[in-house]
């Protein structure tokens, strides 16, 4: 999309924010893209922390987990935050920006609210710390937390009510979630279809899930989208958000 499209959108955002509406929102947007490769090669050619083939419709080769329950603790990382780690003083840089620290503490209370509803003894285990992801030929800093809780021991029996009371994502809707949800499908005007939902492996006792996004999808024509986006917040620049809509379209190839 151009740029003065994404700023309209940009700015309803932050006129809501203005208004107090929401607080943050992710926005995210389709980009068409062209490539002789199947989905399936894709999927193959690529590496990740989690990966997702789907009968021909769409491939997701997603860095951030969702939720992990091992022995009843249930741990979330959101992920807020990147940069090229190949500019001076990265690390440096995203830790230090105003913008950025406000975007992740608003998205880590928003998960410790979320798992407060499932669990209990909830509290922030890792604060704002530091993953290196290939993002094509170039290097991304990625900042997370590590957010976990206490589940009774019977979870497995309500483990469909527990995903429910989480979903959406919090990292991929925003605060306050039902508001910005609004919000969202007024502004991004698409379908995310699967886009920002969630997958994962249960294997009755453990369970391991992951978000939806760097997420490649073909339309009923045939044709292919890469859909992506970040948080905003109200000291956000439209032109750097725009910049990093662009800059997460990229295939993690294995190397």
């Amino acid at each position: 999309m151009s740029f003065d499209q994404y700023q309209t959108a940009f700015n309803q955002v932050i006129t809501e924010m203005y208004e107090g509406n929401t607080y943050l929102l992710n926005l995210t947007f389709p980009t068409q893209i062209q490539t002789d490769a199947s989905l399936l090669d894709i999927f193959h050619a690529t590496q990740a922390k989690f990966k997702l083939y789907f009968q021909d419709q769409f491939v997701c080769f997603s860095p951030e987990r969702f939720v992990q329950i091992q022995n009843n603790t249930i741990k979330t990382f959101p992920m807020k935050g990147t940069i090229n780690a190949l500019l001076p003083n990265a690390e440096q840089q995203i830790l230090n920006d105003d913008k950025e620290m406000a975007e992740h503490v608003m998205v880590v209370d928003l998960l410790r609210n979320d798992l407060s509803m499932v669990a209990s003894d909830v509290r922030v285990q890792r604060f704002r710390y530091i993953d290196k992801i290939q993002a094509g030929q170039r290097p991304l800093l990625q900042v997370s937390s590590e957010i976990s809780g206490q589940l009774p021991h019977n979870w497995q029996h309500r483990l469909g009510d527990m995903l429910y009371t989480l979903l959406p994502a919090g990292s991929i809707s925003g605060t306050p979630k039902c508001n910005t949800l609004n919000i969202i499908n007024q502004v991004e005007n698409y379908q995310r279809g699967f886009f920002t939902g969630i997958f994962g492996y249960f294997d009755g006792q453990n369970l391991d899930s992951a978000v939806m996004i760097r997420f490649i999808e073909k339309q009923q024509d045939g044709s292919l989208v890469y859909k992506s986006g970040g948080g905003i917040t109200i000291d956000s620049d439209a032109a750097s958000e725009y910049q990093e809509l662009l800059d997460k379209v990229y295939l993690p190839l294995a190397r």
